[in-house]
Parts: C-alpha cells; structure tokens; sequence
C-alpha cells in the first residue's frame, strides 16, 4: 500500500472577534434648526429651517454659479439643479404635463404675478377671509364676498356669485376664484375641491393660496383640480425669499413678462422695441433667479414627500388638540374661528387675553419665558377685525383687546412646548 504524504498546513492566529458597530444615525431631513431654549410657536409667520433645506444649500454652495449663464462646469451643475428644482416642486404640487412652475419671491410674489397676467376683463372673486395678498393685488371690480359661517356656507356663496355673474351683462369674460386652503388667522381648512367643482360648473378658473395649508397638508392641483396654486417657501420650512406660483400656463404665456430683462428674452434687436419675450417659465423670471432657494425648498418638498404625512397629521392635530383644550380652560382666554369649534384645521389658532394689551402678553411671554409668537391683526385685518367682534357678541365680554395672538405649531414643536405656554398663560402678572 502506497502512503501520500500530505505537508502539514500552516497554523493560523486566532483574530479576535470584533463587535458589530450599529450603522450611523442619519440625521431626520424633516428635523428644524432652532435656539436650544427658545420656544417657537410662530410658524405660520415664518417656520424654522429644516435640515433637508440647509443640507442642500450646504451641498451646492461650493458649485455656487450662475443659471442658464455660462458654459462651465460649475453653471451647468447650477443650471441642473435649478431646473432639477422646479421639476421636484412640480411634482410635489401634482403638477400637470402643461402646467407652469414659476419660481417667485413668496406667495405675495406669486399672487401678484398671477393679478398682472390676467386677461383683459377677468373679474375675480375673493371671501373677505382672505389674507392681504389675497385681497390686495386684484383689479378694481374683484367681488369680495362675505365671511362665511361654514365651509358648507363658503360653496353656496361662490355658487350664488358665479350665477349672478352668468346673468351678467358681459358674458364669456374670465373669471378667477382665489382662495385660501388653510386660513393664516384661524387655521380653518377651506372646502377647496367643492369650491373647484363649482367654480368649473361655472366656467371659471381658481385659484389657491397654500402658503398656510401646504406645510401642514398634501397639495395636489390634480386631484383637487385646481387651476392654480402659489405657496411660500419660508412657511414650508426653507429659507426666505423663495416662492411659486405653479399651473395653467395659457395665461402666463399670453401676459406681458412680470418683469422685463435678461432671461424672459428669446430676441433683442438693435433698438430695445424689438424685443420677442420667450414662453415658458423663463418669461416671468427675469434676472439671475435665487438658485439657493429653489434647491432648499425643493429639497423640503422631497423629504415631505419621502414622508409618512398621515402621521405627521396625526401628531399635528394631537398638539393643537392639547392646545385648544388648555386654551378652553383658561378662564380670560377666548378664541377667535370663523366656523363651529369642531370644523378641520391646521395648528394655527389665534386667541385674546380679556382685559389684556395682546402685544404686551406677546412681549411677557418673550422676554419672561422664551415663547415667541405672533400679536397683532396678521396681514389680515378686515378679518381679524371682524373675528374680534364677533368674539366680543359670542362670550359678551366687553373687554377683548383690538389685536390678537396667535400661537402656531408645526415639524419640532413638542408637548413641554404646549404646555409651557398654557402655564405662563395661567400665570401672566
């Protein structure tokens, strides 16, 4: 019998086992920036920054170069990035395939741009719930109609208006319905998809100031079908001086460039007068555009989207249910609403302090306890006013303050946050 020989194999170390490391904790994009003991409840002023929106201008800064300018590297990564942006902000807005997506200062900015695009002739009709960017742009002859009690109220009002116009004198003239989704004083959602049923019944256009409704909703301009829609990116958790105005682009293409110069040109000839203005987006953007506000707000409108909005809502509307109802408790506390205690909202709601100077109890909270929020009429005053009366006939106090506060909740406020105000609330001097 044969034996082969087999060489002996090396002996190896033993290594040691090493721990598994848990993977790294990727900072939450929907995370807010803030002051560590500053209490913001002012988001429907202007919400703090969200990680997303300051990652993303962190991310760009060092490509930082012209739009649509230049030929290098850095402007063609600029270029992309801009018109990346506009294509996310669109689809976050469910913007159709022959929708505009113009970006704007804010909503002013956008609500200004539509009123001076106008056709010839459009009547628009506004509620006097209306937001002064929504009641001062208009031409002469806009309908304002009256606060509604309900939102059921809001939808027989347009359609009584909307007749009486068909019986008109001028009949085939455009006509613009322009609503709020969320009111900036109550925070009382608005019946915005019945008012585009009947607006279309009619014939005519609307559109929706989102700046309050979209950071605490989704915003859709299909399935609400909605014509158009303006929103703000320093309520949707980015930085200012970013706005939109997205949808229906015949009239936007058929109106005089918002502002006139380079980039909204397709031809400038020799003497300034022959000029041909481009279509598209572009006519209305003139100028170098705010390329880091694009990209910031496009960047919250993608991790809005990224994220679970049902629960987002759900905590939402438990902090403004704790809020309310601590609210209720307080014996000189009065809340203003347009509609019954019970109709949707988001968490925004304004209040008076009987026998109290509100911009007093604004400035108390400030400086004794570290809350901020707002005093005053809110850019809305035919309608605070009015709330203010109506409050003073509902509980028949005689002592409610001419101004208002306004406590607004969003992404980053917390329950302690609620309730320190409720307290220093109960304990004003």
């Amino acid at each position: 019998m044969t034996v082969t020989l087999v060489p002996s194999l090396p002996v190896l170390p033993v290594l040691p086992v090493l721990p598994v490391l848990p993977a790294p904790v990727r900072p939450d994009p929907l995370g807010v920036l803030g002051v560590p003991g500053e209490i913001n409840l002012d988001h429907a002023a202007s919400a703090p920054c969200a990680r997303a929106a300051a990652d993303a201008v962190a991310g760009l800064l060092p490509w930082y170069a012209s739009v649509h300018r230049g030929a290098g590297a850095l402007s063609r990564r600029c270029t992309l990035a801009y018109e990346r942006a506009r294509q996310t902000i669109g689809d976050f807005l469910g913007a159709r395939p022959d929708d505009h997506v113009i970006f704007t200062r804010n909503t002013t900015d956008a609500l200004n741009l539509l009123a001076r695009a106008l056709p010839a002739g459009t009547t628009v009709i506004t509620f006097g719930a209306e937001h002064h960017a929504n009641l001062l742009p208009w031409p002469r002859g806009s309908v304002r109609l009256p606060v509604p009690d309900s939102p059921a109220g809001a939808v027989r009002s347009l359609a009584a208006a909307l007749g009486e116009l068909a019986r008109d004198a001028r009949p085939g003239l455009p006509v613009l319905v322009a609503v709020t989704g969320a009111g900036n004083v109550t925070g009382e959602c608005w019946p915005v998809a019945e008012l585009a049923r009947v607006a279309h019944r009619h014939g005519a256009r609307i559109l929706v100031d989102a700046a309050q409704l979209a950071p605490h909703a989704p915003v859709d301009l299909t399935a609400l079908d909605v014509d158009y829609v303006a929103l703000s990116g320093h309520k949707l958790y980015a930085p200012f001086g970013a706005g939109v105005l997205a949808g229906r682009a015949d009239w936007l293409d058929a109106a005089p460039p918002y502002l006139a110069g380079g980039g909204a040109t397709s031809h400038v000839g020799a003497a300034t007068h022959e000029v041909r203005w481009t279509a598209g987006p572009a006519r209305h953007e003139a100028g170098t555009p705010n390329l880091l506000g694009a990209v910031a707000l496009a960047a919250v409108c993608e991790a809005l989207g990224a994220a679970d909005r049902d629960a987002l809502h759900a905590r939402e509307q438990a902090l403004l249910a704790r809020l309310r109802t601590g609210l209720a408790a307080l014996p000189d506390v009065v809340e203003l609403r347009m509609f019954s205690p019970e109709a949707p909202r988001v968490g925004i709601v304004s209040f008076v302090v009987a026998g109290r100077d509100s911009a007093e109890v604004a400035a108390h909270l400030a400086s004794r306890h570290r809350i901020g929020v707002r005093d005053g009429l809110f850019c809305a005053h035919p309608l605070t006013r009015r709330l203010l009366a109506e409050a003073s006939a509902r509980t028949g106090r005689t002592d409610l303050p001419p101004t208002a506060l306004r406590a607004s909740l969003g992404l980053g406020t917390t329950e302690p946050e609620v309730d320190t105000l409720l307290t220093a609330l109960t304990h004003l001097p």
